[in-house]
């Protein structure tokens, strides 16, 4: 079974009842909205892969203020050459505040779009589930930073 394991680091931006969401293209064009950030180059910190990714996604320069937790999702699949494949994704999810840059699109990368939503308009958007963990985990601070909505699957 092949396996793969993805490291990234993701940004939860609250400010004036409004969080900043990057809009994610999927290979099939399908577009959900999520929180900026991604996965770790090789020997990168995780605060700073965070702050590269919010910058590269939404024009602002950020800054990490806490470490709200850290999810943990497991896929299986089984490609069109009959093997079976494992991919986990640990996504380290950290409270940042923006300190200057501008509000622009990414182009070029994973997402098409940055743009402030109002948090009662969350639930609303087609997203992926991160931004429900990454709001849970920033509303509830949990002291072992596992979002109670990450379930038993998830590990």
């Amino acid at each position: 079974m092949k396996q793969e394991l993805r490291v990234a680091a993701y940004a939860v931006c609250v400010r004036d009842g409004e969080i900043l969401l990057a809009r994610w293209v999927a290979r099939d064009g399908t577009k959900r909205w999520t929180l900026p950030g991604g996965g770790m180059d090789h020997g990168e910190e995780p605060v700073a892969t965070v702050v590269r990714e919010v910058e590269e996604e939404t024009g602002y320069l950020s800054e990490p203020t806490a470490l709200l937790g850290v999810d943990s999702v497991l896929r299986t699949w089984t490609p069109r050459l009959g093997i079976p494949g494992s991919f986990q994704g640990l996504r380290l999810l950290y409270e940042a505040r923006i300190t200057g840059g501008a509000l622009r699109n990414e182009t070029g990368g994973s997402t098409d779009l940055a743009a402030w939503h109002p948090l009662d308009s969350v639930a609303d958007l087609p997203r992926v589930e991160l931004v429900d963990i990454g709001l849970d985990l920033w509303r509830e601070r949990p002291p072992l930073g596992r979002s109670r909505l990450t379930g038993p699957a998830n590990g």
